[in-house]
């Protein structure tokens, strides 16, 4: 099973990293809050997805996985964890 690593782009609404195998893959948001007392930080959120083809030929994106898909899914976000923990210490 091949994991494939992303570079992202920095900026507004784009991911900052993103892992894949096959259909499976989990991007990692960068995100900032600004908190009552005018306090900045940024935190990481993840979005796990199944790519699939519809009747049409045109790629779609679903959050619904097939059991065949954990084992993979189990895995880009184990990277994701890595990712986030080994940046953060």
């Amino acid at each position: 099973m091949e994991i494939n690593e992303i570079k992202m782009n920095d900026g507004k609404n784009m991911p900052e990293k993103k892992f894949s195998t096959g259909a499976i893959s989990a991007t990692i948001w960068k995100n900032e809050k600004k908190t009552e007392d005018g306090k900045e930080f940024d935190f990481q959120t993840i979005t796990l997805q199944r790519a699939y083809q519809d009747k049409d030929g045109q790629w779609k994106h679903t959050a619904s996985l097939r059991v065949n898909d954990l084992p993979k899914a189990t895995l880009v976000l184990q990277k994701a964890y890595e990712y986030i923990v080994l940046r953060n210490e």
